[in-house]
């Protein structure tokens, strides 16, 4: 286990809610936790330092935030006898576990309503993982990247791969039908001491050690249409899930607001006094409010700059000197030594992978 705090690292466009943001169902929370009981863990230590009991992870209306679902993750890798607990736990999702959502999912008509939905609405459930869904050829792609867990050194990333790779299984299997398997899974860390497990529950060729966190399947799968399809349940879902997602981006919290300043001010970031200037704050004002939501100026920045860069590398032809200026760094050197620091290779490394 890793005994240090989680960093918000992630940008406004990707995670518009506060790390502290009440808004987010316990469903999550409620399978870690029984998985956890199913090794004789009482749920109140698993729920230790979140303030929630266990009753209200059976009240729908329940709200959780990320920093209460960090205590929990730390919590089970702390307590728990299974190194597999995230892969076990992540298998108990099921496409109805995640409410309107879920039935969105389940009632639209194609699979590329199924990857419209996932996109817009997907942030409504406080997933550990943001997901993204493309086709390559014959193959569909489905890449994962942990929400607020960015080290893939720490254990609570792998965590947050294990259970929503898992999960993207359970939920994929409802809607294929059983035999559903994916023909390929690559993960950016090293093989952990449980890897039997992977292979066994995936029943596919598992690769460690890669640049992305991925699931590969045929497109044979999705082809034709949803078995049930119900245009009017969906349009019903859809609704409803709209209302979740403008509760969550209201949420957003100030350190949205600092994200969507730097991602809209590209290679001339704006220093924290600007910052603050912009979005009507004082400095100090502004700095304990980051705070409070479990973050900061200089950690807002250097996970917008990590995520452009990375897009950067995997998405054009822009030299790493091109990079460099576009994020903001006087020095070419300095940029290098940032990324390696982020993804633990250089960006040339990271770009031939």
């Amino acid at each position: 286990m890793d005994g240090q705090n989680a960093e918000v690292l992630s940008p406004a466009e990707t995670v518009p809610s506060s790390f502290s943001a009440q808004v987010f169902s316990t469903r999550i929370l409620a399978a870690v936790v029984f998985q956890l009981h199913q090794q004789g863990i009482p749920p109140e230590a698993t729920l230790e330092g979140t303030q929630i009991a266990p009753a209200q992870l059976d009240d729908h209306t329940t709200r959780t935030s990320y920093r209460q679902l960090d205590r929990v993750l730390r919590n089970a890798l702390r307590l728990t006898r299974d190194p597999a607990i995230a892969l076990r736990a992540g298998r108990r999702m099921r496409i109805t576990s995640y409410g309107m959502y879920g039935y969105a999912v389940l009632s639209s008509e194609t699979f590329d309503d199924v990857r419209r939905i996932v996109t817009r609405y997907k942030h409504v459930v406080g997933p550990l993982v943001d997901t993204s869904i493309h086709k390559d050829g014959e193959t569909v792609v489905c890449r994962l990247e942990p929400m607020y867990w960015h080290d893939v050194s720490q254990d609570i990333y792998r965590f947050a791969v294990e259970f929503g790779l898992a999960a993207s299984l359970a939920i994929r299997k409802d809607l294929c039908g059983p035999d559903f398997t994916f023909s390929e899974v690559s993960l950016a860390y090293p093989a952990p001491g449980h890897r039997a497990v992977y292979e066994d529950m995936f029943a596919c060729p598992v690769r460690f050690d890669r640049q992305v966190n991925a699931a590969y399947y045929d497109q044979a799968w999705v082809d034709g249409p949803m078995p049930l399809a119900d245009a009017r349940s969906n349009s019903m879902a859809r609704e409803m899930c709209e209302q979740l997602l403008r509760e969550v981006n209201q949420a957003g919290g100030i350190a949205a607001e600092v994200q969507k300043v730097l991602v809209g001010r590209l290679g001339h970031f704006p220093n924290m006094d600007s910052i603050a200037e912009l979005v009507g704050m004082h400095p100090r004002a502004l700095r304990r409010k980051l705070q409070s939501e479990g973050t900061s100026f200089r950690h807002l920045l250097s996970d917008v700059r990590m995520r452009l860069a990375v897009e950067y590398l995997q998405k054009t032809m822009l030299t790493n000197e091109e990079i460099a200026h576009r994020l903001g760094y006087r020095d070419p050197a300095n940029f290098r030594h940032a990324f390696k620091r982020w993804k633990g290779r250089s960006p040339s490394a990271f770009r031939a992978e």
